[in-house]
């Protein structure tokens, strides 16, 4: 059977409360339609759906990618305040698994203030087994750079890269039709070219 080239690493299922709507069948059905090899879960700030999103994908055929969209805090997790930002990690093994229900239940746990948050502090301390990718424009890069604060995202991009290891964190970009997201796009491409990331 031929492959797609294509498998979505940034997806929110029903799992993914307000935020996500696609059910779990209706993924891997679409996702078999496309002849996807393999499709990533990564849900808002938890990981609830995981088990029942594997057995789907292993009954289907397709290799289960089990992520989390984490919310990060922008200083201490324990500070309460409502700020964070997005940032998206995949298990790359079952290290990574593990490091990534350690974070996610941390969330729930320590940093807890409207959204389930983590902070570099523990994403430094839990990184190992775990691809990064920047997500979307609530992620601190892309919010940085639409801010102008170019030299900012610079720095954040270049603390991810050495915490994550320079093969495991990428810059995220995606089409959604906002003129916003275009701009990002660019200035993420710049960016990505900037530092080899």
């Amino acid at each position: 059977m031929h492959y797609s080239d294509f498998v979505h690493l940034h997806v929110h299922t029903q799992y993914s409360l307000l935020d996500g709507a696609i059910r779990l069948d209706d993924l891997f059905e679409r996702v078999k339609k496309y002849q996807m090899p393999a499709v990533a879960m990564t849900d808002h700030g938890n990981m609830f759906g995981a088990v029942d999103f594997y057995q789907k994908a292993y009954k289907a055929g397709v290799k289960p990618i089990i992520g989390c969209e984490l919310y990060v805090a922008p200083g201490s997790r324990f500070d309460r305040n409502e700020g964070h930002r997005h940032l998206v990690v995949l298990a790359r093994d079952s290290h990574g698994y593990k490091n990534l229900m350690k974070l996610t239940t941390a969330g729930y746990l320590e940093g807890f203030y409207y959204k389930p948050r983590v902070d570099k502090e523990l994403l430094a301390r839990h990184s190992e087994g775990l691809i990064c990718m920047s997500a979307c424009l609530n992620g601190e890069i892309a919010s940085l750079l639409l801010q102008g604060d170019r030299a900012g995202a610079q720095r954040v991009a270049e603390e991810y890269r050495d915490m994550f290891g320079e093969e495991n964190f990428y810059l995220e970009i995606m089409e959604n039709g906002l003129d916003e997201q275009k701009r990002a796009n660019q200035e993420l491409i710049e960016l990505g070219k900037q530092l080899s990331i």
